[in-house]
């Protein structure tokens, strides 16, 4: 069988790239052959290597010699010649690597790669095309240009989308065939409840950070972007926390680099006396240490497609609490595995908050309910058997 070429834009431990990771890991165990190309490194690189063969792209050429002597080079006009042949070299080096891998099929992580995708489509043209999208509106916007996306579209034979709200994104706002969109999400349950199951026999990491051990601890996750509400996760802590002056009641948020942004949040909080409430945590590979101490998870993005961090709170039994018409969330959480309240509602999202707060029943009831939806609705096994069926299709009609 020829290998499945995965192409993914970085490393990061964040939600698309531990996403594909899952994949890789699921399609090892399937004995499906597969190559990684990717766009840059990142925390999960040593892991992508332990279930697939990786390809870098080609860093550009920085430096010829030294310094000085670069400097000498180009005066003489020899450095543009030498800096144009060491680029080329490493071009063919990095197409004669794909070349030798016996490719069949592509598979774009994230419209993110499209600009990835379109410099190598020449090299890999005769291949069929899957797009993986995990991104809506301001994603697009943040992540690709028009004219990538629309070469990515164009020569796409087939869209998995993670959520509905994806999928009629890329219908409506870019004539995509629906036909031609599949909908579900690839990600492998088993091990990710064997980690939280680890995770809740390890012993209490938040109380390394002073906070007590019958706390209420109020969740969220993700990097630290305008989109992901980070903002108004400190909004909305204010808000809960002077609702219940008695309880011990904390904010948690797991994935915040320190950034300007993280300065600025920090500072926010210490204005708003929260500073002792309120916990920003960096990205960490013992996330689920962190996230098995959730009671509620409020997720507090302006747009999230359909996200991972969703998935994981609900397989933790954790109620979700979230914006309507921001993403996929809603179609999970519904009114029955937590509260979808109105678009940057932040009132009504502390009030819905403090309704689990007040009532653990409700709180453990809608956290059963949301696990049960998960796996009843994103089989692992189910959900591999629709995507090698796609691949299967692609590759007899196409090639």
């Amino acid at each position: 069988m020829k290998k499945i070429l995965f192409i993914g834009h970085d490393a990061n431990r964040a939600g698309a790239q531990l996403v594909l990771l899952q994949l890789l890991q699921m399609l090892k165990q399937r004995n499906i052959p597969t190559h990684l190309l990717l766009g840059d490194g990142g925390p999960l690189e040593t892991e992508y290597r332990e279930v697939t063969s990786v390809t870098k792209w080609p860093e550009p050429v920085r430096q010829l010699y030294s310094r000085r002597i670069d400097q000498l080079l180009y005066l003489l006009r020899i450095g543009q010649w030498l800096h144009r042949r060491r680029e080329q070299r490493r071009w063919r080096a990095f197409e004669d690597e794909l070349r030798l891998q016996n490719l069949g099929l592509v598979l774009v992580n994230t419209v993110t790669n499209s600009g990835l995708y379109r410099q190598i489509h020449e090299l890999i043209k005769p291949l069929p095309t899957i797009l993986f999208a995990h991104e809506l509106e301001m994603a697009i916007r943040l992540y690709t240009q028009p004219d990538n996306l629309r070469f990515m579209l164009d020569h796409a034979d087939r869209l998995i989308a993670v959520s509905r709200a994806v999928a009629h994104h890329y219908v409506d706002a870019y004539g995509f065939n629906p036909k031609q969109i599949s909908t579900f999400q690839l990600i492998d349950i088993p091990n990710l409840l064997q980690k939280i199951e680890q995770a809740r026999q390890a012993s209490d990491v938040l109380a390394q950070h002073g906070i007590p051990e019958n706390a209420i601890i109020i969740g969220g996750c993700g990097n630290a972007e305008w989109r992901k509400g980070n903002d108004l996760f400190n909004v909305i802590a204010r808000q809960v926390i002077r609702q219940h002056p008695d309880v011990p009641v904390y904010f948690v948020w797991v994935g915040m680099p320190r950034t300007e942004l993280y300065q600025d949040l920090t500072l926010d909080l210490q204005k708003a006396g929260l500073s002792d409430r309120v916990l920003l945590l960096e990205p960490t590979p013992d996330v689920f240490r962190y996230t098995v101490r959730f009671d509620i998870f409020a997720l507090c993005s302006r747009e999230d497609p359909y996200p991972l961090v969703v998935l994981e709170a609900a397989l933790s039994e954790t109620p979700v609490v979230c914006f309507e018409r921001a993403g996929g969330a809603p179609e999970l959480v519904e009114t029955d595995g937590g509260f979808v309240v109105p678009y940057l509602d932040t009132v009504a999202m502390a009030n819905r908050i403090s309704t689990l707060i007040n009532d653990p029943t409700k709180r453990r009831q809608m956290g059963q309910t949301l696990r049960q939806k998960v796996i009843e609705r994103h089989s692992s096994e189910k959900n591999l058997d629709s995507f090698l069926a796609i691949v299967n299709q692609l590759t007899t009609t196409l090639n």
